[in-house]
C-alpha cells in the first residue's frame, strides 16, 4: 500500500528527506521513475509518488515519513492496497530503474 499526503501537509519537507525511494516531491514538481518525468500529483502540498512509495519494506520496519510529520498528514491510500512482497517487488524494480 502507498502513502498518501492529504490536505493537512503544511508542507515542510520533512518527510521528503526521510524517504529512501525518493518519492516524496514539493508541491507542483514534477516526479521521476527510471528517468522518465510525470506531471505533479498534487499542485497544492507536498505529495508521495505512489509508484515509488513502498512503505519503506525493505529499509526500515516502518515508514519513515510518518515519524517525521510533524502533522498527521500521511495515511495508507486505501485505493493503493498492496502486500509485503508486492511493496518487496516494487523496491526491487524501483532499484532496477532507478529513482
Amino acid at each position: 500500500m502507498a502513502l498518501l499526503i492529504t490536505e493537512e501537509c503544511i508542507s515542510c519537507q520533512a518527510c521528503e528527506v526521510e524517504c529512501p525511494n525518493d518519492a516524496i516531491y514539493a508541491a507542483g514538481d514534477n516526479w521521476v521513475l527510471g528517468g522518465k518525468e510525470y506531471d505533479p500529483i498534487s499542485l497544492e502540498h507536498t505529495f508521495i509518488a505512489y509508484d515509488k512509495c513502498t512503505e519503506c519494506v525493505g529499509y526500515y520496519d516502518e515508514p519513515q515519513c510518518l515519524s517525521a510529520c510533524p502533522t498527521e498528514a500521511i495515511i495508507k491510500d486505501p485505493d493503493r492496497v498492496e502486500t509485503h512482497e508486492q511493496l518487496l517487488a516494487k523496491k526491487e524494480n524501483i532499484e532496477k530503474l532507478g529513482k
